[in-house]
């Protein structure tokens, strides 16, 4: 019965991460979109929460490679998994504190690898995965989007460089809601499914699915779809406004290049099961597209902070999945360690909350376009 109680507490947890990794990675999604006034910013998170659900039922790959490939799921106990998401939830609020863009992706999978450390030892963290599956791809996937929508932006302004500057305007800003819905989809069937794999870990531990080749039930999948998608209606306004204008003032054909890069690479990524951060990916895209154009569009002192936190998401997510499982087992076996743990994170999110909405004025009155 204690097992059971812990098993749906580790559940709630993971989905309260894929909550928080909607709200924080909502920017990567809308913010593009936004600035440059393709779309109303309600419209804009309103589609993007719907096409995150529907991206999250494309496919399982992602999350296999979650379940199986960076840890060992024989060795997984529930605490380890709790603790993981513990860290994960605590980088991401302190980064959405700060509105820095960062990876919720590698907080998730720093927070499971930090905890299996101080569990079970360097023996069951797969090495080659890690470093394959997720090192590998986080640096070429930006460098990629950077390349290609550098290239891109090059070759929309040779085109369109004689043309009237209002409707190549309003043609790119149709362009970015087709190019907008497709990053949109192609997050949802990457960081969705990052929470899935957790569950699936989870349910590992618990003994309800058979380690070796564990299939992802679906009611994991509505859940963990449902929870994304609210996570990103509700909105990530400090980072979409780093994201929109505080890397580059963009036009709308760097906002169209931008995505559709980000989009073109999460897919490739999801296609083949690595867990990319949409976050490092778009981010590159808009860097790339600011700096085709010319180096000085682009505010490198934010580039710099952002290549900061990035670095030290992994193993600041992993220090804190440590110390949150270390508690856990000084609290007590079972479900005490746990929920002393859970508390504590409450009531520090309630305060970050209460902080922000007491420091932060409405966004849309001041930041949605009239037009």
């Amino acid at each position: 019965m204690e097992t059971d109680l812990l098993l749906w507490l580790v559940v709630a947890a993971a989905l309260a991460f894929d909550f928080t990794n909607g709200f924080h990675d909502t920017a990567n999604v809308v913010a593009t979109s936004i600035s440059t006034r393709a779309m109303r910013p309600r419209v804009a998170i309103a589609l993007a929460a719907i096409l995150n659900f529907v991206g999250a039922f494309l496919s399982l790959k992602v999350a296999a490679t979650i379940a199986s490939g960076i840890v060992d799921s024989g060795s997984i106990t529930l605490q380890v998994v709790f603790a993981g998401l513990v860290g994960a939830i605590a980088w991401n609020m302190l980064t959405w504190w700060f509105g820095l863009p960062s990876s919720s992706s590698h907080a998730l999978i720093g927070g499971v690898v930090g905890a299996m450390l101080a569990a079970k030892g360097f023996g069951a963290v797969h090495g080659d995965g890690l470093l394959n599956k997720v090192v590998l791809p986080a640096l070429v996937a930006p460098t990629l989007a950077f390349a290609v929508a550098g290239l891109s932006i090059l070759c929309i302004y040779r085109i369109i460089g004689r043309q009237r500057p209002g409707p190549v305007t309003r043609g790119f800003r149709l362009g970015q809601i087709a190019s907008g819905s497709l990053l949109a989809l192609a997050h949802g069937t990457n960081d969705a499914q990052k929470t899935m794999g957790i569950i699936t870990l989870a349910l590992v531990a618990h003994g309800t699915l058979d380690a070796v080749d564990p299939e992802i039930p679906f009611w994991v999948v509505l859940s963990s779809a449902t929870a994304i998608a609210l996570g990103t209606y509700s909105g990530g306004w400090r980072i979409i406004r780093t994201m929109g204008s505080k890397i580059i003032k963009m036009d709308a054909a760097q906002g169209f290049a931008a995505q559709g890069s980000g989009a073109a690479v999460i897919l490739a990524a999801t296609h083949v099961g690595f867990p990319l951060s949409t976050t490092h990916v778009i981010s590159g895209g808009v860097v790339g597209a600011g700096a085709a154009k010319r180096l000085s569009a682009v505010k490198w002192g934010v580039a710099g902070n952002m290549a900061v936190a990035w670095i030290l998401t992994i193993p600041a997510a992993g220090l804190t999945g440590g110390v949150a499982y270390g508690i856990s087992s000084l609290v007590g076996g079972g479900t005490q360690g746990p929920f002393t743990v859970c508390l504590v994170v409450a009531i520090i999110v309630w305060w970050l909350m209460r902080s922000h909405r007491a420091r932060t004025p409405p966004p849309l009155a001041a930041e949605e376009p009239t037009s």
